[in-house]
């Protein structure tokens, strides 16, 4: 438990420094990411139900990676990096992969400012509390903060429904209770953010919700008793009556007695992206892995 704690705490406690839009870049040129749009996952060979380590050498290295959106035009791919050697030396910054006159094109955007989720529609970066704009011209705004019912909640990722419904986590306390809550849209403002119930907030480490477009079920990571040791992936189905199913472990496809965490599902509802600690205790090394997300529809309950 304390090891997970430690990497929420990683996760949620970086400097928030909102750099200038100066980027560094490089063209990627080499013969799989020199592809058409058609093949929009960055030139990648798609998985099937085995997860897969997601773009070697351009997105997943010896190091760490973490999270992992891509806007629903599948043209723009964010995450964020561990840079340096020396402990000393370590920063983390926010990269994207663009696709631009038929090349991917990487750059670094500025040093971390939180975990990226892009809403349904692509008009909005959630960054935890904090959000961009698209603008007019394509271009992000600037960082802009949520209202104050959601400054009081120390928020590490926030996700959206295509409703407009947000659901977000909290960092965990030193005994590891992490909160995840639910805030809905309704008359064109959210309400005081609620804690979801008993199936989805049991256990330790309750983190990194991913809500489905369409609010049929809920992803999220946590430490049980059941799981396979370290934080577990789990899924809730919503029920015909608007209640909230029993947590499913997604199994030891996707977890292991490793750290596995942030799950989505890529806009086009084809693959499913999680996390998982390939390194030691430190957490040296995460890598952004990719599965199939067909590999939901066979914990559904029939």
């Amino acid at each position: 438990m304390k090891k997970a704690y430690c990497i929420l705490m990683l996760l949620a406690m970086m400097p928030f420094l909102n750099a200038c839009q100066t980027k560094k870049e490089r063209t990627t040129e080499s013969n799989d990411t020199d592809v058409t749009i058609e093949n929009p996952y960055l030139g990648q060979k798609t998985p099937g139900l085995i997860p897969e380590r997601f773009a070697p050498g351009m997105i997943v290295t010896g190091g760490w990676e973490y999270g992992g959106a891509f806007t629903p035009d599948q043209k723009e791919f964010y995450f964020i990096r561990e840079v340096g050697e020396a402990d000393e030396d370590k920063k983390m910054e926010f990269i994207v992969f663009q696709y631009k006159n038929n090349k991917w094109h990487e750059s670094v955007i500025s040093p971390r400012v939180g975990q990226p989720f892009i809403s349904p529609d692509g008009k909005i970066m959630h960054l935890g509390r904090r959000y961009k704009e698209r603008t007019g011209a394509g271009e992000w705004s600037e960082i802009k903060k949520l209202d104050s019912s959601f400054q009081k909640i120390e928020i590490m990722r926030l996700t959206t429904s295509s409703k407009g419904m947000y659901v977000f986590d909290e960092v965990g306390m030193p005994d590891g209770d992490g909160v995840i809550r639910y805030s809905r849209l309704i008359n064109g403002k959210h309400e005081e953010p609620k804690a979801f119930g008993k199936e989805i907030n049991t256990g330790k480490m309750n983190a990194h919700p991913f809500i489905a477009p369409d609010e049929s079920y809920l992803i999220w990571d946590g430490e049980r008793d059941s799981g396979y040791g370290d934080s577990d992936i789990y899924i809730s189905f919503k029920q015909k009556d608007g209640s909230w199913g029993e947590a499913i472990n997604l199994g030891d496809k996707i977890n292991t007695d490793a750290w596995e965490a942030a799950a989505s599902v890529t806009p086009d509802g084809k693959y499913l992206f999680f996390n998982r600690n390939m390194g030691s205790d430190k957490y040296e090394n995460v890598d952004v892995f990719w599965v199939d997300a067909q590999i939901i529809e066979t914990f559904r309950p029939k």
